[in-house]
């Protein structure tokens, strides 16, 4: 369960926020075994989100479930200066000139990633989480990555950003390869800024495929703590460019 919390006091990176009703439990000490589900409840405003992911949970449910805490063991990382782009992605990055933006097109990507893939009929991502996700980038605390095809929105991901603290959620793609070219964009953004690892949550084949690895969950917490009590991310520095494809898989960087 979650307590509801009278304490007055707030996180000093939370002063755009108001404070959160809720205490979110260690998950250290409530779940032992590791089965990953910490608790049950709460709301999916700003202040809970935030509280939440400062503790090292995300929300993940269905649609008419409860809202469902998760911190899952291992966890789920990739250490940006370690991925490596593949041969076929750079090729394609230069093949034809995408424009990659930052930040443009929030909601346009959040809603995308919610509809149903060739290999699911529904996703996790209901309207509930679409609003509260909204809300916390509209706060300062989400990104955004979107590719474009001329004007046609073709691929994309999204997250929460926390100080250095950076949580991929989801991606999207209408066309071969443009997700892993958001994808590889976010990890240039990630070396910039020095950031130690980004969160991917959840193990899955195609994150290993991409250079994810895994941290236990003791690890990850306890990294947690420093990283999301460094300076935020400077989003501004990139979300006024647009950036090109080609240059960035000839530089391996957004700029030349």
């Amino acid at each position: 369960m979650i307590l509801k919390s009278f304490l007055s006091c707030i996180h000093t990176t939370m002063q755009q926020l108001p404070p959160s009703e809720y205490i979110f439990p260690d998950p250290l000490e409530v779940d032992p075994e590791g089965e990953g589900l910490i608790c049950i409840g709460a709301d999916l405003s700003p202040s809970t989100l935030f509280e939440a992911y400062t503790h090292g949970l995300f929300p993940w449910f269905s649609t008419g479930e409860p809202i469902c805490w998760w911190c899952p063991e291992p966890r789920c990382i990739i250490r940006p200066q370690d991925y490596q782009p593949s041969k076929t992605l750079l090729r394609s990055m230069k093949k034809q000139d995408y424009r990659i933006t930052i930040n443009q097109a929030f909601e346009r990507v959040i809603r995308a990633c919610s509809l149903p893939r060739s290999y699911a009929d529904d996703t996790w991502i209901s309207e509930d989480i679409i609003d509260g996700y909204c809300a916390m980038f509209d706060a300062g605390y989400g990104y955004s990555v979107e590719v474009w095809n001329q004007t046609r929105l073709v691929g994309g991901l999204y997250g929460i950003s926390i100080g250095h603290g950076c949580f991929g959620e989801s991606m999207f793609s209408t066309e071969t390869d443009v997700s892993k070219m958001a994808f590889y964009t976010l990890m240039l953004i990630g070396r910039e800024n020095k950031l130690p690892w980004i969160d991917c949550q959840l193990v899955n084949d195609h994150l290993l495929s991409l250079g994810a690895c895994t941290l236990s969950r003791q690890t990850y917490l306890k990294s947690l703590q420093d990283v999301v009590n460094q300076p935020a991310i400077d989003w501004k520095m990139y979300q006024d460019g647009v950036f090109s494809s080609k240059t960035i898989a000839q530089n391996a960087r957004l700029t030349e």
